[in-house]
């Protein structure tokens, strides 16, 4: 699975100069890529009033700006100790984050929009404070083993397809792919708990179980993002069946950085700190093949707690923007509402934060 090429693409306008503007007091010009980049941290906001943050994100390509920042040593430049988590699933990500055992996670968009239209969780709101990436070919795949004998979506009917979490991003992913090719998505089985794959979970599969699951049967096909899709591949001989960059979500947003309201309020110069440093990693991410490379090659959470050299380098990107766009991150809530996920339609712009509150622009910004 092919990803982009070392500066594979370059960096927009808009991308550099957001995060010339994140890096305060720090010129664009004088260097190039990565080592620009580098160079321009730390910023010179004010001091952390949290210096240790425990994140939660979920260890799929979607965060690559985050471990490119972590591998980088950004936050560090930043003044901010990061206690990773790997997260199971955004689900349980966010479960954890209205807890206060995390301050930020990253994760799908379907299940902090969930989360936010539901007006139970109104005393506790989100705001999402970054985009983390959009969907590329080969990002986010559909995956049969060969021996099933299933090479058309069509053959799909009647049987059990492996996600992440109930009604996610890859539910809701698989099923505008079925319906565009013409299948009916109710006549496909979707994991719940009692599914043997999924039981222990909750009705969830953990990404570096599916390719197993596959394996043994117990899933007939498996919805799996970069880079368990290619080490599923590498180790079970997985094949893919449908690439899930089509149709109403092509080039859809997958995942963002999100933060509660409340912390974020307590904590403006800490969370100007790590978007910072985040805004870094994703225009790192977004050239330098390389650095998305070195970041996953160590990276918890993965099968056997690494991403091999080999894997990582054939692994498929995503694109990884700076700030928001609040049309963009919109299609999820409009797709959401088409099929079921939302009883009526929400305007995500509800959740976004918004610049009145920095002294930074790049949050009004169109990203990348």
């Amino acid at each position: 699975m092919i990803g982009k090429g070392k500066w594979g693409h370059a960096a927009t306008a808009v991308a550099l100069t957001a995060v010339a503007a994140l890096a305060a007091g720090c010129s664009a010009s004088g260097g190039s890529g990565a080592d620009s980049i580098v160079s321009s941290m730390p910023t010179n906001y004010g001091p952390a009033e949290q210096t240790t943050l425990n994140v939660g994100v979920v260890p799929a390509m979607d965060s690559a700006g985050f471990f490119v920042a972590q591998s980088e040593g950004l936050f560090k430049d930043e003044g901010l100790k990061i206690n990773y988590s790997p997260a199971t699933s955004s689900d349980t990500a966010l479960a954890q984050q209205v807890k206060g055992q995390l301050q930020i996670t990253a994760g799908n968009y379907v299940s902090y929009i969930e989360y936010a239209a539901n007006p139970v969780n109104a005393k506790n709101p989100l705001e999402i404070v970054s985009e983390g990436s959009v969907m590329q070919q080969g990002a986010q795949t559909l995956f049969v083993m060969p021996s099933s004998h299933i090479t058309q979506l069509s053959q799909l009917k009647g049987k059990l397809v492996g996600v992440n979490a109930p009604q996610n991003i890859d539910y809701l992913l698989g099923v505008s792919v079925l319906k565009e090719n013409g299948i009916d998505p109710t006549d496909v089985k979707f994991p719940t708990a009692k599914d043997k794959a999924s039981a222990q979970f909750g009705g969830a599969i953990p990404f570096p179980d599916m390719g197993l699951d596959l394996d043994k049967g117990e899933l007939s096909a498996a919805i799996m993002p970069e880079p368990f899709a290619s080490l599923a591949e590498q180790d079970y001989g997985a094949v893919p069946l449908a690439d899930l960059n089509q149709g109403a979500t092509s080039d859809f947003p997958i995942e963002g950085y999100v933060v509660t309201k409340a912390w974020a309020a307590a904590n403006p110069n800490t969370l100007q700190r790590f978007l910072a440093a985040l805004s870094a990693g994703q225009e790192i991410a977004d050239t330098d093949r390389s650095a998305v490379e070195k970041a996953f090659e160590g990276l918890d959470g993965a099968p056997n707690g690494q991403v091999p050299p080999q894997i990582a380098a054939v692994m498929s990107l995503d694109t990884y923007p700076i700030g928001l766009d609040q049309t963009r991150l919109q299609r999820v809530a409009d797709v959401m509402y088409q099929f079921g996920l939302l009883t009526s339609k929400y305007n995500v712009g509800n959740m976004l934060m918004t610049s009145s509150a920095f002294n930074f622009s790049p949050f009004s910004s169109a990203g990348t």
